[in-house]
């Protein structure tokens, strides 16, 4: 009989890696500071009613949340702008299909002491200080795709798309400067349509023609490794 004292078993979980989608919303007047008020996220809080809207419409399905999918909000609202929280699929907790929710970790968030360093607020949710020159850097090698009314049609290109960065504007849309720090970092301008539509129905035709892309090469859309956060 075979002994095993002493020994050590280890498993390994099957990994399921897939590219990962990102998605950048820029909030102009989003506020930058901890005291935004859940109650008037269209008012005082400088329109972040329309970013929660984008982490709700980039990350959720009908009955889970895709995990292959992270949302970078960039604040630029007073009165300390310049600020980048980031929303993780594959780690976030406590987060539910509603705007206040979506607020609440914001304003977690924002409640944070932050350097240029990534500082976790909640599980899945970080924040740190940076711009757009910052966080494009960080997506070095990847596919940025910047998202404009008179680009080239998704539908076209949809099957070609690997390892996405999608870049949105808020209400006001996108600064010249901002466009222009765009082009140099070699984004290219796609549409989802002729007409301009709000930033989260623009991010679900996002998903809606990549999820076909892939259902059509046999992957599995919104799903992300098993890797579990610390």
């Amino acid at each position: 009989m075979l002994a095993f004292e002493h020994a050590h078993i280890f498993y390994i979980p099957c990994v399921n890696i897939v590219p990962m989608r990102d998605i950048v919303i820029i909030g102009h007047k989003a506020k930058t500071s901890g005291d935004i008020s859940l109650n008037d996220l269209p008012g005082s809080a400088g329109r972040m009613d329309i970013l929660c809207r984008c982490v709700s419409s980039a990350l959720f399905l009908s009955f889970g949340m895709r995990r292959d999918v992270n949302v970078h909000l960039l604040l630029l609202g007073d009165p300390d702008p310049g600020k980048i929280i980031r929303f993780e699929g594959l780690h976030l907790r406590y987060l539910n299909p509603d705007e206040r929710s979506s607020g609440s970790l914001i304003q977690k968030a924002l409640q944070k002491e932050i350097t240029e360093q990534d500082i976790r607020s909640t599980p899945g949710v970080w924040i740190r200080r940076g711009d757009l020159k910052s966080l494009l850097s960080n997506f070095e090698g990847r596919t940025l795709l910047y998202l404009r009314e008179d680009g080239e049609d998704i539908r076209e290109l949809a099957s070609e798309i690997r390892n996405p960065v999608f870049i949105l504007g808020d209400h006001t849309g996108v600064t010249e400067d901002e466009e222009k720090q765009l082009l140099e970092a070699g984004a290219k301008i796609i549409s989802v349509g002729p007409i301009s539509l709000h930033s989260n129905h623009c991010i679900t035709l996002i998903h809606n023609e990549l999820d076909r892309a892939e259902v059509k090469r046999g992957e599995s859309p919104g799903e992300a490794d098993c890797r579990a956060e610390d």
